[in-house]
């Protein structure tokens, strides 16, 4: 037998190429690996042997797998010995297992359920993806002969669901789960309570579920688009667990070795819960509270008031029944994101500052969370938070969530010795774009991919050494505010979870990227029989169309996937497996409209990519003490409705944008027209003004046009794309200079009241 210290690449022969791939690999990647020689074979004669009632209710959930799609149930028996024989050995590690397949037994070692159940994951993945269907299939229900010995990095994997956003019903939730438990998550935090929504019933405050599960309908914008409530308005859109719901969510999660972790979030994010019970909300609040369809604006400022010790008595009647009904031994309370601007103007916040001795508002919330985080402890549980629990006085014992960023923030809670989760914005937070943007479904901020994720490792070189031992692992967090029904939760998540459990799993060092793809790649199968629609965005071509000194454009094409072949054309034709193979970056100098798409043994993999090139004065030429990102301004490619998706380039918040196209020589210019694109619910709108100056020299410039613009034309409501253009009357340039002043912060009725606007520009075309 050969020893192999990798992914488990497990060759299955006799099974149809639509079941099984030639290769089936397991993830995460075991730690250690022996091949033997056969396989065993599942029938009806099947016998699980197991020692007692949790080790059967185990076997019974992977036995039931093969009823409709095989035909048949393994039995399973409380019998010493049978054709796959459960066996306990209190000397192995919490979580870890030993499994021995030959021909005609099965055998798994491990010190408790957990090993039992993440050993049976593997036989799961190891068997044609069939095995996940609703319909009798005829196959070869085989599994390879192997020796497994594994056992996880961390003990903490997680994932965090909000459900707050985006209701997401009973049902999917515990498809969400059957899903995230294959890949041995064993931590669903669900975020149950925020601006937008109460998903928990709490039998002793009714009007949280009855008031606060319940939005107005704003579906048909995007989250940040979304306007407030008003008061009488109907809110339709919604819904909520009942106590029964959530006890049949917690049982299925249990045995399927993942632990619940509810997140009742406090002090801010709480507009949900202040509809419901407005008079937990500071007394200088006089305005209508309702639950947000989006980001709220100066609503969400709203938050529980610090001062009125009802708050508290109304909060631990709450939380009585979280704990009550959830077997968790940790309780998150949010903590984060809380906006002071109402403590500051409350007499009874003000009040108890000046009672408490507290330093202001930022050592208040440090009070609020230390006295409701001592309510938790005080009835067994623990208590977590968000890293901005940093900002002042930890709750004892608290656990911290390192979230801002890279999570850097949690390191402050560890510097104190208290355990840390990382689960960083910037490579772990799901809503980020998963691909190129061009192809994505519309969400905010930059690029989350699988190999970012992937290639993320939690412990850094310059920690210092007892960080790490209190580092308890990993989560990744999908946050929902742009989903409207449940395949975008389940579009988002998968298969970027997989990575999580990679790193969560895998001891350091020990990740391989190809190995993994070849796992994702049969765990998306197994998905598929699901009926899940996952991302398939790893197939997906990010473009960079780059200025040379030549004067041309360079071209680069690249997928994160090292097993496929990107073809593509310059005439506009569709790519197909016969089209020019892309091997390294090439030029264009004239119109040429590019397609490129991805193919595996000439099968097309990823979705087209158009590139439109249109050449113009400008294209291509030097932009004069600019920086390199402004190179996007001239190289003849327009950007998308994604302001994201880095073809646009902005300044900055209300700072103008200056510079200088090169035109190389003295040219006639009839028009100058600046590209610009208006993303309202995130604060980007067109210039103030636009004026363009022409030179001989670049030192004396002189005016040749001007555009400006009032309030009511700048912030209009929508997405799109605007071409501002300047008619300069024929003048003659060499050199011709553009600024862009920025409109300023936004107007009162804006969703974004008060805050700074920017401006995206995208392209530069000179005529």
């Amino acid at each position: 037998m050969v020893a192999c210290m990798a992914t488990l690449i497990l060759s299955l022969s006799g099974c149809h190429s639509l079941q099984q791939s030639e290769d089936a690999t397991i993830i995460p990647q075991p730690l250690s690996v022996e091949k033997g020689n056969g396989s065993f074979s599942f029938s009806e004669k099947t016998v699980i042997a197991v020692a007692d009632n949790e080790q059967r209710i185990i076997a019974e959930n992977f036995a039931s797998l093969f009823t409709k799609p095989a035909g048949f149930t393994p039995k399973v028996e409380m019998v010493k010995d049978g054709d796959i024989v459960f066996a306990i050995d209190k000397s192995m590690k919490s979580d870890a297992y030993e499994l021995h397949i030959t021909s005609d037994k099965v055998s798994i070692k491990a010190a408790d359920a957990k090993g039992f159940f993440y050993a049976l994951q593997n036989i799961r993945l190891m068997l044609p993806p069939t095995i996940e269907g609703q319909e009798q299939v005829e196959n070869a229900w085989k599994v390879p002969a192997v020796v497994i010995k594994d056992e996880p990095r961390f003990d903490y994997r997680g994932f965090m669901l909000d459900v707050s956003r985006y209701f997401l019903p009973k049902e999917d939730v515990i498809r969400m789960i059957d899903c995230i438990s294959m890949l041995k998550i064993n931590r669903l935090h669900l975020h149950l309570t925020d601006d937008n929504g109460w998903r928990l019933e709490i039998k002793k405050y009714p009007r949280l579920t009855e008031v606060g599960a319940w939005k107005v309908d704003r579906q048909n914008l995007p989250f940040p688009d979304r306007r407030n409530p008003k008061k009488g308005e109907p809110a339709t859109v919604g819904g909520f667990y009942t106590q029964k719901d959530m006890k049949e969510i917690i049982r299925y999660a249990a045995e399927r070795q993942v632990e619940i972790i509810p997140e009742i979030d406090i002090p801010a994010h709480s507009n949900a819960a202040l509809a419901s019970y407005p008079e937990y909300a500071c007394p200088v609040v006089k305005d209508f509270i309702g639950v947000l369809p989006g980001l709220g604006g100066k609503n969400a400022e709203v938050i529980f008031c610090a001062g009125n010790d009802k708050t508290f008595d109304f909060l631990q009647g709450v939380l009585d029944e979280v704990i009550a009904l959830f077997p968790s031994r940790y309780i998150n309370l949010g903590g984060d994101e809380a906006t002071k601007t109402n403590w500051k103007k409350c007499p009874l916040c003000q009040a108890r500052i000046h009672k408490e001795h507290l330093a202001d508002e930022e050592a208040l919330q440090g009070y609020f969370m230390s006295r409701i985080g001592d309510y938790v402890r005080s009835k067994g549980k623990q208590i977590m938070g968000w890293d901005e629990l940093t900002n002042s006085k930890l709750p004892e014992e608290s656990i911290i969530l390192g979230w801002q960023g890279y999570g850097k923030a949690a390191l402050k809670a560890a510097e104190q010795g208290h355990r840390f989760i990382m689960a960083p914005a910037r490579v772990a937070y799901l809503i980020r774009y998963q691909g190129p943007q061009w192809f994505e479904p519309v969400t905010y901020f930059g690029n989350n991919t699988l190999k970012d994720l992937f290639n993320y490792e939690p412990v850094q070189s310059d920690w210092k050494p007892e960080y790490e031992s209190l580092l308890m692992g990993v989560q990744a967090c999908m946050w929902t505010e742009f989903c409207n029904v449940p395949e975008d939760v389940f579009y988002m998540t998968f298969p970027r979870l997989a990575a999580l459990a990679e790193i969560a799993w895998v001891q350091k060092g020990k990740k391989d990227w190809n190995e993994f793809l070849k796992g994702v790649d049969n765990f998306n199968k197994h998905l598929e029989q699901k009926g899940i629609i996952y991302a398939r965005s790893m197939y997906n071509i990010q473009h960079e169309v780059t200025s040379e000194e030549s004067g041309k454009l360079k071209v680069k094409l690249e997928c994160e996937r090292p097993d496929v072949e990107i073809r593509y054309t310059l005439d506009g034709t569709e790519p197909v497996e016969t089209s020019a193979l892309y091997d390294s970056a090439f030029v264009v100098d004239r119109d040429a409209e590019i397609k490129a798409a991805t193919f595996v043994k000439g099968i097309q993999m990823g979705k087209t990519l158009n590139l439109p090139i249109h050449w113009n004065m400008a294209t291509a030429k030097p932009i004069i003490g600019a920086s390199k990102e402004m190179g996007i301004l001239v190289n003849g490619l327009r950007g998308s409705l994604k302001q994201s998706d880095f073809e646009w380039y902005t300044g900055g918040l209300s700072k103008p944008i200056s510079f200088v196209v090169d035109l190389l020589k003295p040219q006639q210019i009839k028009r100058v027209t600046v590209g610009c694109i208006t993303n309202y619910g995130m604060a980007v709108h067109k210039p103030r003004m636009i004026k363009i100056e022409a030179s001989d020299d670049n030192k004396t410039f002189k005016e040749v046009g001007r555009l400006t613009f009032t309030d009511n034309e700048i912030f209009k409501e929508g997405n799109f794309i605007e071409d501002l253009s300047v008619e300069t009357d024929d003048i003659i340039g060499h050199y011709v200079k553009f600024t862009l002043e920025t409109p300023g912060n936004c107007p009162n009725d804006h969703v974004r009241p008060g805050q700074a606007s920017r401006v995206y520009i995208d392209e530069v075309i000179i005529e």
